[in-house]
């Protein structure tokens, strides 16, 4: 038979229906009140491609290194055709659409959804990355079954099987077919505190389909339960929109909440004590705590899925379960943990960089060279003196880099350093953003490090007073990783409807920022891509043709959009000023310039060299015809609305379409700023302030220039200004604005900047969690503000 029926389904025909469909069945044969349908078996799918006689040109066709983005494109849009293009056998369609006319009498909305046979397996989780179709009815049934079998077979399917080492021929693919939950109210479920399984289920909750929720396109209330009183935490957020299906098409759409449910607390204590039931039971059917997405419609509770949590440590301490859990958090639910899913957290930031513990007074010895501290933590080394490139072997781990400045290429050393310490730079050199995005402890802006330190001299960095001193003050700590430092304490986050996103300047960061539990990337910068290369764009091209530059852009932002996904991965197309690119091979030929920084950067560069830049844009169409849509693009230093329109054309004639993706401009001058309007009139979805850029234009204070460090203030009352009036302008013409610049971690930033209702703020990785509470805190006074 091509079809089973859910109730004739259990646990060990996972081989027959995958990991999905085995769930289901599991679920309706013990009780529990699921959806009826049935499932496509992998068989089914197995015998379509055997008796086509298309598999073993399909497995062949996926045979590609995965590394290179032509080969795999081309993979798997051959996959894909060979499924999409070969039609039904007659015998198949009718058993099929018999099946489905015994499901709501021949009239029902049903959920196609794929579940390939390692999917959702308790140590290892594939979910989302085959296709899943809401209300589909018998016109389109049988082509969304053929689409879910192709989707085995998309670019993101290919590239994680063989990442996870699945065979493709090995790995088979079922589908649902069950009857739509036309929800009134939805989420998912943790039956136990997803990192350590104490007795604690976490709720979330939102208007509608429970899409919105999985998705992340909205921030649902929060329910913090302890089993063994029942007492209840609640953090209702305010819920934009919600997924509806549209009465008239049949298709699931988005929809603004009615402005009395929007800051509404969505289930009440009885249906919290109902869900609790539901979870209890399904916890003890399956003796281990389950993940659930639940929904509920016309007074009854429905289960749509249940998987196993797999971050929960088995180890007897918090602490050991805090240092071992499992890297990749819940990935169906991300507005619950977003990817921590770990307890592990470093009780300060001292502590977080390897700070003495043992009660050392970190300013005992005498003070050899002093700067900013821009990346906290305080670590003792040998000095290594870096004057060119190739003195980067001698850094070994431990040591403590000493250099005039930090370039890209620099970057796999400085990831082995125990410090970090310059010349030259302040707090948003590429020393300083980079030290702390790895959590490297960094003294940045000395002056004179280099020639006052000798090479092998021990010395003690204080990353936090911003100070090296003598001798060694610091006793070696056991190694650790920098993710862990990073994971919250807990893995429920603070529910904000403010987001709370994570800057990202290099690739190598993006693990490290997911395990922040952030919202997404609200910066991820390309052009510490491109100089890493150590070779401008022009002399990367003509030594190794445009597809093998295009492919480096790729796989940089691919390798963050996969630690994220489906979180959005805001990405900035290049922003290096001359004197950077200068110093690269081929970096001759670039202007000199007395202020780079006021100079030939930014959108202006990518204007005047229209060229180049289409190369980037290929990148993103790349991206998106992978399958990558959570990214989007930002455009830097723009000035007004003719570079936005000139942007936007190069858009299309890239092959991307403005109305479908997601981008946006920054917000980096005063002239971007009184333009925004005219801007927000262009089509731009958002707009993202650079204070560090805007400060610096504002002020006229050079963002680099140690000498004049002290007069640099984001929180100047003109430059918050220049933000207010911009967030109030986006706001009257529906569109979101954030924060990427560094002072988004600053509490009093935080505070302003939710006051003036911006959409989200993107904070340095070690500084998200505490801008989630500070976002929070300031969100309940303005609540209880507007009730007093």
């Amino acid at each position: 038979m091509a079809v089973l029926w859910l109730d004739e389904i259990s646990a060990g025909d996972l081989e027959k229906v995958g990991g999905k469909g085995a769930s289901l069945g599991e679920l309706t044969g013990a009780g529990l009140p699921v959806p009826p349908g049935f499932v496509v078996t992998a068989g089914t799918y197995r015998s379509f491609i055997e008796s086509a006689e298309i598999d073993e040109e399909l497995f062949a066709a996926v045979d590609v290194d995965v590394e290179d983005s032509s080969a795999l494109a081309a993979a798997a849009d051959r996959a894909q055709e060979l499924i999409l293009e070969t039609p039904f056998p007659d015998e198949l369609r009718e058993e099929i659409l018999e099946s489905y006319r015994e499901v709501g009498d021949g009239e029902a909305f049903v959920a196609v959804r794929s579940s390939a046979t390692a999917e959702d397996l308790p140590d290892a989780s594939f979910a989302g990355q085959q296709e899943t179709f809401l209300n589909v009815t018998e016109e389109n049934l049988l082509e969304r079954v053929r689409e879910c079998w192709a989707s085995l077979f998309t670019q993101r399917a290919i590239y994680y099987r063989q990442e996870q080492g699945f065979d493709h021929s090995a790995v088979n693919i079922a589908v649902v077919v069950q009857q739509m939950v036309d929800a009134e109210k939805s989420g998912v479920m943790f039956t136990s505190h997803p990192s350590t399984g104490d007795p604690t289920m976490i709720i979330e909750a939102a208007w509608g389909l429970g899409e919105a929720v999985v998705s992340g396109a909205v921030s649902p209330d929060n329910y913090v339960v302890e089993r063994e009183d029942r007492s209840v935490d609640v953090s209702v957020a305010e819920k934009k929109v919600m997924h509806v299906k549209d009465e008239e098409t049949g298709t699931t759409v988005e929809r603004e909440v009615p402005d009395d449910k929007r800051n509404a607390r969505v289930i009440d204590d009885e249906e919290i004590d109902r869900l609790l039931d539901l979870g209890e039971r399904v916890e003890n059917h399956y003796e281990t705590p389950q993940d659930v997405e639940w929904a509920i419609a016309g007074g009854d509770v429905y289960m749509l899925q249940s998987r196993p949590i797999t971050t929960i440590d088995d180890s007897e301490s918090a602490a050991d379960a805090a240092s071992g859990s499992a890297a990749g958090g819940i990935d169906a639910t991300q507005g619950i943990t977003d990817g921590s899913g770990s307890a592990a957290a470093a009780e300060s930031s001292d502590d977080a960089a390897g700070a003495d513990t043992n009660g050392a007074e970190s300013g005992s010895g005498g003070m050899l060279v002093d700067g900013l501290g821009s990346s906290p933590g305080t670590v003792s080394g040998a000095a290594r003196i870096v004057t060119k490139l190739d003195d980067l072997d001698k850094v070994s781990d431990g040591d403590i880099i000493v250099t005039e400045m930090t370039m890209p290429d620099m970057v796999p050393a400085m990831k082995r350093a125990a410090g970090i310490v310059t010349d030259e730079g302040g707090m948003t050199s590429h020393a300083a953003i980079v030290s702390r995005e790895l959590g490297v402890p960094a003294v940045v802006g000395t002056t004179n490090a280099t020639t006052v330190l000798e090479d092998g001299r021990v010395v003690t960095l204080d990353g936090d007073k911003g100070a090296v001193l003598e001798g060694q003050e610091v006793e070696p700590e056991e190694e650790t990783e920098p993710v862990e430092e990073v994971r919250p304490q807990s893995p429920v986050k603070p529910m904000t409807a403010t987001e709370v996103k994570v800057n990202v300047s290099i690739p190598e960061a993006a693990e490290r920022a997911a395990a922040t539990g952030a919202d997404g990337v609200g910066l991820l910068r390309m052009e510490h891509m491109i100089l890493s290369l150590n070779q401008t764009p022009a002399k990367y091209i003509e030594e190794n043709g445009e597809d093998a530059y295009i492919t480096e852009l790729v796989e940089g932002i691919r390798g963050v959009a996969d630690e994220f996904y489906p979180r959005p991965v805001r990405t900035r197309t290049l922003d290096a000023p001359t004197d950077e690119f200068r110093q690269l091979e081929g970096g001759a030929d670039e202007p000199e310039e007395h202020n780079p920084m006021l100079g030939y950067r930014g959108i202006r560069r990518s204007l005047d060299r229209p060229d180049v830049f289409a190369h980037e844009l290929e990148a993103f169409r790349r991206l998106y015809e992978m399958g990558y849509d959570n990214v989007e693009i930002m455009f830097p230093l723009v000035n007004d609305a003719e570079d936005v329109y000139q942007a936007k054309r190069l858009m299309e004639e890239a092959g991307i379409d403005p109305e479908k993706r997601k981008w946006g401009v920054m917000i980096e001058t005063p002239a971007s700023a009184l333009a925004v309007e005219e801007m927000a009139d262009a089509g731009i979805d958002f707009a993202s302030f650079g204070t560090n850029d805007l400060t610096q234009y504002t002020l006229a204070v050079d963002r680099n220039n140690e000498h004049v460090a002290d007069r640099f203030d984001e929180l100047h009352p003109s430059v918050l200004r220049l933000i207010g009036d911009v967030i109030e302008t986006c706001r009257e013409h529906d569109v979101n604005t954030s924060i990427c610049g560094q002072a988004g971690s600053k509490p009093e930033m935080a505070q302003f900047l939710v006051n003036e209702g911006i959409s989200s703020i993107s904070a340095n990785i070690d500084a998200v969690r505490d801008v989630q509470h500070e976002v929070k805190r300031v969100e309940q006074k303005l609540l209880l503000d507007s009730v007093r």
